[in-house]
């Protein structure tokens, strides 16, 4: 693995999985620290840092803390929405404390797209809108711009906790806006331990694995505080509808949460398989739902496992042709998304309060 594997900012998907393990020192979601959901029982919950800290007080029924937002730097994806759907999962825990921040901030110092900061309250008000209709309650969200001043006086400490050198040897080369976007993504994390808010305690946030090095100082970090180092879960990369992880900047990879249904027909019609190149070789050989996007996007989202592992055996054995399973997973993203644009139409005025008051 090198830095430019590990690159927070990047399109570029992480494969080699078992090289992160290894050069890392990350641990694997074994079955004794396994919770009661899709993400879990399907292993795309991969990885942890002292996950079992947070397991612990799960089961104890005592206190923790969970943290995690979404940049507002563009569209909301299906690749954005199993962090959301991991959150609201570990948030109907009784014993949580949950804070999810809509991080326009960090999008507008580590986006050059953004001319002016006002550019940012668009696509704030439109992913959260999002986020409430994926089942984020109202009371967990902050944005970071509105928040108080304890939380920027923290900022400013630990700031002080990290050099140029340390950046550098974490991220490699990186400009001032993404120091100051990581520097707000600590104290998000962090600032939930101080004493105002929650107090010192485990604490949980789940990302992707080219997150890790915006964990790693995060936790230096914490040892700095005197704050109980937060823990932090990995899931896979939802892989784009081509060959790279999906992106909001190769909408061609990407499924958005406003896509029209003729964009989403246009999308997994064109989308990679594991099929082979005859109808024939097909009920012969059978199909590789392995390397298969359709396969893949049921994986992730659909939420019935045994509908999930009908469509895997069948493309196997040769029974279910590429097109029929292309055909059932537009249906299902159709379905789904025509609820949910309902869900956000309500959400849009909330949102917009949040947002501009």
């Amino acid at each position: 693995m090198t830095k430019e594997a590990f690159n927070p900012w990047s399109s570029k998907s992480i494969k080699n999985y078992e090289a992160a393990f290894d050069e890392f020192g990350l641990k694997k979601i074994d079955n004794k620290l396994k919770l009661d959901h899709h993400l879990f029982r399907r292993n795309i919950i991969i990885a942890h840092r002292d996950f079992d800290k947070v397991f612990n007080r799960i089961k104890n029924k005592k206190p923790f803390i969970q943290m995690t937002g979404i940049a507002s730097s563009g569209k909301l994806h299906f690749g954005h929405k199993s962090i959301i759907d991991m959150f609201t999962f570990f948030s109907k825990f009784q014993n949580s404390r949950n804070y999810f921040a809509i991080s326009d901030i960090d999008a507008y110092c580590s986006r050059e797209k953004f001319k002016s900061f006002e550019e940012t309250k668009e696509y704030a008000i439109e992913n959260l809108a999002n986020v409430l209709a994926l089942g984020v309650k109202k009371k967990y969200v902050y944005v970071q711009s509105k928040k108080e001043s304890k939380y920027y006086s923290f900022i400013f400490e630990l700031s002080k906790k990290i050099t140029r050198k340390s950046f550098e040897a974490t991220y490699g080369h990186i400009d001032l806006g993404k120091i100051q976007a990581s520097l707000i993504q600590y104290g998000d994390i962090l600032h939930p331990q101080l004493k105002d808010y929650e107090g010192k305690m485990p604490s949980l946030t789940g990302i992707a694995l080219d997150q890790d090095p915006h964990a790693k100082i995060t936790r230096d970090i914490a040892r700095k505080f005197k704050l109980e180092l937060p823990s932090f879960i990995y899931l896979l990369h939802q892989s784009g509808l081509k060959d790279s992880k999906m992106s909001a900047s190769k909408p061609e990879t990407a499924i958005f949460l406003d896509d029209s249904n003729i964009e989403i027909k246009k999308k997994i019609q064109h989308a990679f398989t594991g099929g082979r190149d005859t109808v024939e070789e097909q009920k012969r050989l059978g199909g590789d739902p392995e390397i298969c996007k359709i396969h893949e996007f049921l994986l992730f989202h659909h939420l019935k496992d045994k509908f999930v592992k009908e469509i895997y055996d069948r493309c196997r054995s040769g029974n279910l042709l590429c097109g029929e399973c292309k055909q059932l997973c537009t249906d299902f993203i159709i379905d789904f998304l025509e609820k949910h644009r309902e869900k956000v139409k309500k959400n849009r005025k909330i949102a917009e309060k949040i947002i501009n008051n």
